[in-house]
Formats: C-alpha cells, structure tokens, sequence
C-alpha cells in the first residue's frame, strides 16, 4: 500500500488553531515524516528516530505534546511526542543517554487503514557502540481503541541479548497542576529526582515542580485525569515499569528546546524496562506495548 510520506512543511506551521500542526526546522531541510488519517484521527510519526509526533483524536484534539515549533538540531534527539528508549534507558549504563535510535532514521515498512509499521536495524555506528544485530519494529494502531503502540525487539545475534528500553510518551495536558495519576496507591519508586532513593507512593500522583519516577513492576493500567480535557486510560503490557517525569520550571528553563513554561503543559507517562533489563535469547524476540485510550 502506497505510503503518504510528506515533510513538515506539507502538514503546516503549527498556528495556536491547529496544535498538532508542527514545523520542523533542521538547517534548511524539509523533515520527512509518515502520516496517518482515519475516522478515529491522525497521527504522524518523524523517519528521524520513527518518533511518533502527533497523535490527534476524531474531533481534533492532540493528545501529545510537542513544542510549538518542534526545532531540530543535529545528532539530538526531539523533544516530545513519543521517543523510542533503546537499548538502553536513560542514563543507566555507558551507551548515550536513552540510547542508539533516537537519531536515526526508520524506515516505513508497511501502512494499512489503521496502522503504521517502522523498522530499524544495527549499522556499523550502532555496532561500534553497542555489538549486537537487532531489527526493532514499532507498530501504531489507531482505531476505536485509541493509539496502540508496539515496540518488537528481534535478536539477531548468536548470544544472548540484554537491554532497557521505554516508549517516552509526552501527554498533553492543559495544567499539570492540575492533574492526577491514579493507579500507583501503595508502589514503591526510585526517586530519580533525590538521589535514587526509594520511596513509597501515598494517593493519586499530583505533580508541583519535578518528578521523576521510575515505578518497578507497574501496574497494567493506570488513569490520568486532565482538568480541561478528556482523562486518558493508559495501559501497557511487556514493560514491566511505568516511568513518571515532569521537569519542573527549573529544569525546564535551561532547555534550549522548548519553552519554559511549558513544562505545565506536558506530562510524561512512559511504559518501560527500566529497573532491570530484558534478556532475549539468541535469535529470540521481545515485545512491550502502551495502549493510551481517551474516556468519555
């Protein structure tokens, strides 16, 4: 089926209006990037780092972040939506931070009515950093289900496999002040924002500054609730952990990035195996998925 690949300068400048309109901005490049459109919404997904970008429902809402303009800088990742964590998660080991694929291009493998499928393999780059064959695949479903996203992890080594990865999922929200996280009453987390210490979660997560948490062995299904907009269901399966991060306004004023301010319009709420990593076996494969569903 024939892929509609356009560059962001196809999709718009990213007026107040239209939200999930982005501008790219990379020297003087167009970005190409993969579109979907549906009866259920729209999504479009960046070739660079296969990063899904924008995430609109039916009736035109966006429900991921992205800074207004999204910039591009070379050898950086993106800021929002949804970037792939692999092979390695954040700054827990001695691979760049969140890992190899972030700022490589994907290829679009396959496109239906309701799905996009991106593929990306090791190069001579990723080898000299980290020395295993693998093929990822990320698959994003859009249908009366909500957005589904699915990354497959394939071994194509003769040994054994060991990674952490994460889908980085930036939500939407109106004010983070504003919102709660149900679903972690009573769960242990490393507290990333002190030192690593382990603390225990009291109630529905309510965000005032920074908050970073990694939450091990997380519960399957979680709720957002978002003062403005539709509460959104989040549930994921294969990643054993939930990440929890907002960087507060100081952080957030030191990013070059996106505004400062708007750290209160953002929220990430990341499926993730982070605690501990994944083996696969060799020739083996990996699955983990987040399913993000709006409620009426």
């Amino acid at each position: 089926m024939h892929a509609d690949v356009r560059t962001v300068h196809d999709i718009g400048g990213g007026g107040k209006s239209h939200p999930g309109d982005l501008a790219l901005q990379w020297a003087d490049m167009d970005f190409p990037v993969f579109t979907l459109v549906n009866a259920f919404g729209q999504i479009t997904v960046a070739e660079y780092g296969g990063q899904l970008l924008s995430w609109r429902t039916g009736d035109g809402v966006e429900q991921l972040y992205s800074p207004e303009p999204l910039r591009m800088y070379p050898e950086r990742a993106l800021r929002g939506g949804v970037p792939v964590c692999f092979p390695q998660f954040s700054g827990r080991g001695a691979l760049p931070k969140h890992g190899l694929v972030r700022t490589k291009p994907w290829r679009l493998r396959a496109k239906t009515d309701s799905a996009l499928i991106l593929a990306i393999e090791d190069d001579a780059g990723t080898r000299t950093q980290w020395p295993y064959a693998f093929e990822l695949m990320q698959t994003l479903v859009l249908d009366a289900g909500g957005l589904s996203m699915a990354l497959d992890v394939h071994n194509r080594s003769a040994l054994p496999m060991l990674f952490t990865a994460a889908l980085h999922t930036y939500l939407q929200v109106d004010d983070v002040t504003r919102c709660v996280l149900h679903g972690l009453d009573g769960r242990e987390y490393e507290d990333a924002a002190d030192a690593g210490r382990y603390k225990t979660q009291h109630d529905g997560l309510r965000i005032a500054g920074e908050v970073d948490r990694v939450f091990a062995d997380a519960p399957r299904d979680l709720l957002l609730q978002r003062e403005g907009m539709s509460d959104l269901r989040i549930e994921q399966g294969g990643f054993s952990d939930s990440v929890v991060w907002c960087p507060g306004p100081d952080i957030a004023a030191a990013f070059t990035d996106m505004p400062a301010e708007d750290w209160q319009r953002m929220l990430c709420v990341e499926a993730a195996a982070a605690a501990r990593p994944v083996s696969v076996s060799a020739g083996g494969h990996w699955q983990g998925w987040q399913r993000l569903i709006p409620m009426p």
